[in-house]
């Protein structure tokens, strides 16, 4: 394994230790930390495996990612302000070091998803999950992109957190017509060739981060807090259960919204495609 795996998983064990102590800053920033020491590990991992991997083989775009990564985020952190599903505790009383844990924090949200997704792509047994009937859906793509438009404008309009599908789901029916368009990052286009190995591996990234961010967040000293009104008592660590299903859909729009700024920055297509970021 590359070296940064191992550096990743020595930060993961040390952070563990650390904020079990609650030993400064490391307490506050634990979940960031944890992140970061899992993206070098999986990154090392994928390019065991594949002899290719972001960071190794494109590390300017996995700069850009985690740039982009948190202006993504922010997006969601808008919508919060409409929708009031989450809230932060025990965050820093000084301003720059709250804005420097944002920043450092959001940073690992697409990197971590999509790394994920480019491991879990690997797999032999994914490739045989996701051969699928080839199906045309050109005719898809209009009532999708205005169901997306709906979708998004409705939690301005009504602002309850009963709202916050709409916000996970909203910008994959926005953006999936735009990728299919102009062929790149398409899901759809994907399916149509009956290859459904990129959706799967997000779906189960999903899920997968979505179970390692929570567990994270439970022992965590800074962490956020939800108001999730379905079966608000049910909960797995912070999560209630049925939030869980969120997880996915949140990958899959993190995937389409990073393919559509790769397509406004005009991005370059690489010989060396990753299985996910083609």
């Amino acid at each position: 394994m590359a070296i940064h795996g191992y550096i990743g998983a020595g930060i993961i064990v040390v952070a563990e230790i650390l904020m079990l102590r609650r030993v400064q800053p490391i307490a506050t920033f634990f979940t960031a930390i944890a992140w970061w020491g899992y993206i070098l590990l999986v990154d090392a991992i994928v390019y065991r495996i594949s002899k290719k991997s972001l960071i190794v083989s494109r590390p300017l775009e996995f700069l850009l990612m985690v740039l982009l990564s948190i202006g993504m985020w922010l997006v969601f952190e808008f919508y919060n302000l409409f929708i009031r599903s989450w809230h932060y505790i025990n965050l820093p009383a000084q301003l720059w070091m709250r804005l420097l844990g944002y920043g450092f924090a959001f940073s690992t949200i697409t990197p971590a998803l999509l790394e994920t997704a480019e491991l879990i792509s690997c797999f032999g047994w994914v490739r045989r999950l996701s051969q699928w009937r080839p199906r045309d859906f050109t005719s898809w793509l209009t009532p999708l992109f205005f169901i997306g438009v709906v979708s998004l404008i409705l939690p301005f309009i009504f602002p309850s957190n009963y709202m916050s599908p709409l916000v996970w789901l909203g910008f994959i029916f926005l953006l999936e017509p735009i990728n299919y368009r102009f062929k790149r990052g398409s899901l759809l286009r994907d399916w149509e060739k009956g290859d459904g190995r990129r959706l799967v591996s997000l779906l189960l990234a999903g899920f997968w981060c979505g179970i390692l961010w929570e567990f994270w967040n439970y022992w965590a000293y800074t962490k956020w807090v939800y108001t999730v009104p379905y079966l608000p008592q049910i909960k797995i660590f912070e999560m209630p259960i049925l939030g869980y299903f969120g997880f996915p859909a949140f990958t899959v729009e993190c995937f389409l919204m990073y393919s559509t700024l790769r397509l406004i920055i005009k991005s370059p297509r690489y010989p060396q495609p990753l299985n996910i970021l083609r």
